[in-house]
């Protein structure tokens, strides 16, 4: 894809990356960048860095880093084409009719076919689910008490018992077993071709744009699995999507409800509750609770009132709250799910369930309460031991006391006692943090990056920190004294740039990097730690040796190569140059 360069740039420049970030991620200030809670990966303590100088992000944690189109393709799951479409539409740039390259033409034309496929496939299943063959199907349905409207709406429809039905459908229209094999519907195994769902149920799953991306399909009959869903393609990632979003998004009400399966889906959107949704066959993420974030700031769970399902609710609540949402419980009991206790008790008590869902943290301790025997002493002992460690996840002292004033008003005990208790955890986690990060010291020095390649990130994020030391540097440090070859080449960007327009652009050279992989690292290269507490006369100190051991480093590599292509002239220039090392003096 081309687009004008200067073009992109402009769209890079209006998009503040702060701001752009920040409609995702919760960031608070701190020093010259801005932290938050990494959206790639579940943490705890913030580790992810916007910096607003450099236009760039990096999180210390996994490594994932780049400019504001790299997080907008990563998090949105776009192409780049999509994600300059995106950040163009939100600062009010049009964009002209786009020439494309040869890979940018594939790649836009494979994810077109995909859904083609998709949709395709969709129309298939939905018509064979009102044929003959399909009969069994639909009487399951409607068994299920759901309406032809309810069916119709979410395309629901019958893949048939014969083994290639759906591929013979798609060869027919013209696409090949390549394209198919992509599409993970087909699978084609060097002595057979055969489809992926046969005789299920099948549940489209769309994105919020109403695209078909993927399906989910329930066997008929005694079959496992049970439930099935499309493995992850180019279009489909089930850990960045939940099932009915595309519904639930516009349904204008103050919450979200998540739901277990398809159906639990299915029946409160028919009961009326139109802004429930599902994970898809998979234990809830972090990505999907920032999925959730961008629509509402409450989530009630509404999870089989099981033992599974009590599970499955403990682990979602802490991704929830670490995405930034309020959290409820929603009771069933005595009924398993959703579709079973509206069919029992209608929508209105579903409503009333609704109203008077639980707090997050009182589920959390109701279910520990189930854990012990609080007729006995020692029993209600450990109780209240573990109530007061989950209270140290309360990080403000005045939310901490509420929880603690409305836990010790239930089970009868003083507010001072357990707010000592809880007290006295937190002495003994500080102290213990500080005995691990004596433990750890050494591990963590196992670990550094090889001294070389960490003095050559660091030159390089000196560079875009202080362009003063391309000028002073002059002569002394040339590009391809960087000896990784990445880094030599970012090094050769960043110089381009300094000399062509007398600054430099990180976020920029970015941009010339295709592969994820890549991107990550040249972010990292920009994001090195440099201590901000050093003096004048101490940072001039390592700047120096830093600048001498990659120089020296240089010289050394040089040589190697100079023997070994037996390069007596070149040699007799590098030795002079090693000479002249030990006498050299930088001046800052």
């Amino acid at each position: 894809m081309f687009y004008p360069e200067d073009l992109v740039e402009e769209i890079r420049i209006r998009n503040d990356i702060v701001d752009v970030i920040g409609s995702y991620v919760k960031l608070q200030k701190k020093g010259s960048n801005h932290m938050g809670l990494c959206p790639f990966h579940n943490e705890k303590t913030p580790s992810f860095s916007v910096s607003s100088s450099k236009q760039m992000y990096h999180c210390f944690g996994c490594g994932v880093g780049g400019n504001v189109f790299t997080f907008i393709m990563e998090y949105e799951n776009y192409t780049f084409v999509e994600a300059l479409k995106s950040l163009a539409g939100r600062v009010g740039v049009n964009l002209p009719e786009a020439e494309y390259s040869e890979e940018a033409k594939r790649q836009a034309s494979l994810k077109t076919k995909l859904l083609e496929i998709n949709k395709e496939a969709a129309k298939y299943y939905y018509y064979q689910l009102q044929q003959k063959n399909g009969q069994a199907a639909l009487n399951y349905l409607l068994s299920r008490k759901l309406s032809e409207n309810t069916i119709k709406q979410f395309g629901l429809g019958y893949s048939n018992k014969t083994g290639d039905d759906l591929y013979q459908y798609l060869k027919h229209l013209g696409y090949d077993d390549g394209i198919l094999k992509e599409s993970g519907l087909i699978t084609i195994d060097k002595s057979k071709v055969y489809d992926k769902f046969w005789n299920r149920v099948m549940f489209p799953i769309m994105d919020v744009n109403n695209r078909v991306i993927g399906f989910g399909g329930r066997v008929m009959g005694d079959g496992l699995p049970k439930y099935l869903n499309s493995p992850e393609t180019k279009l489909f990632d089930k850990s960045r999507n939940l099932y009915g979003l595309n519904f639930a998004r516009i349904s204008r009400k103050p919450n979200i409800l998540i739901c277990e399966g398809y159906m639990d889906v299915i029946a409160l959107h028919q009961a009326g509750f139109k802004n429930a949704v599902a994970s898809l066959g998979t234990a809830f993420t972090g990505l999907q609770a920032n999925l959730l974030k961008r629509y509402t700031s409450e989530v009630l769970i509404t999870y089989d009132s099981d033992e599974a399902g009590t599970k499955a609710a403990l682990r979602a609540i802490p991704i929830l709250k670490e995405a930034g949402l309020s959290v409820k419980i929603i009771n069933m009991k005595p009924y398993k799910d959703p579709d079973e206790f509206i069919k029992a008790l209608g929508p209105e008590e579903y409503q009333k369930r609704i109203d008077n869902a639980q707090n997050s943290f009182l589920f959390e301790v109701e279910v520990l309460e189930g854990e012990y025997d609080l007729s006995d002493p020692e029993q209600k002992t450990k109780f209240f031991n573990e109530i007061a460690k989950k209270m140290l996840n309360f990080t403000e002292e005045i939310e901490r006391n509420i929880y603690i004033e409305t836990v010790a008003k239930k089970y009868n005990i003083g507010f001072d006692n357990l707010r000592k208790l809880v007290n006295r955890y937190g002495a003994q986690i500080v102290v213990g943090q500080t005995d691990i990060k004596r433990v750890a010291e050494p591990a963590k020095k196992k670990k550094r990056e090889d001294g070389m390649k960490q003095s050559q990130k660091i030159l390089l994020t000196w560079f875009i920190e202080d362009t003063s030391l391309f000028d002073k540097l002059k002569g002394i440090i040339a590009p391809e004294d960087f000896t990784e070859e990445l880094y030599e080449q970012v090094a050769q960007m960043l110089f381009a740039q300094y000399h062509t327009e007398h600054k430099v652009t990180p976020a920029k050279i970015i941009n010339q990097f295709e592969s994820k992989e890549e991107q990550n690292e040249v972010a990292s290269l920009f994001s090195t730690e440099i201590p901000e507490d050093l003096g004048e006369v101490e940072r001039k100190k390592a700047l120096e040796e830093t600048v001498l051991r990659i120089k020296k480093n240089s010289l050394d590599v040089k040589s190697k190569k100079a023997i070994e292509n037996n390069d007596i002239i070149g040699l007799q220039n590098i030795i002079r140059e090693q000479a002249d090392l030990q006498k050299l003096h930088i001046s800052f």
